[in-house]
């Protein structure tokens, strides 16, 4: 959307867009919590190899 679309829209309209903005933008960042506490745990899970001396 452009700042020119933008001008043509109401305040309630900007108020509902701005909130599911905040809405998307707090799922998105819940998800990636999840994932990287999954690949946190897959790091600590997984056993480990101790690489041969050469």
């Amino acid at each position: 959307m452009t700042k020119a679309e933008l001008g043509l829209i109401g305040d309630a309209e900007l108020v509902e867009e701005l909130s599911l903005l905040t809405t998307q933008t707090a799922r998105m960042r819940a998800r990636m919590a999840d994932i990287m506490a999954e690949l946190e745990r897959r790091r600590c899970t997984r056993p480990t190899h101790p690489r041969p001396h050469r």
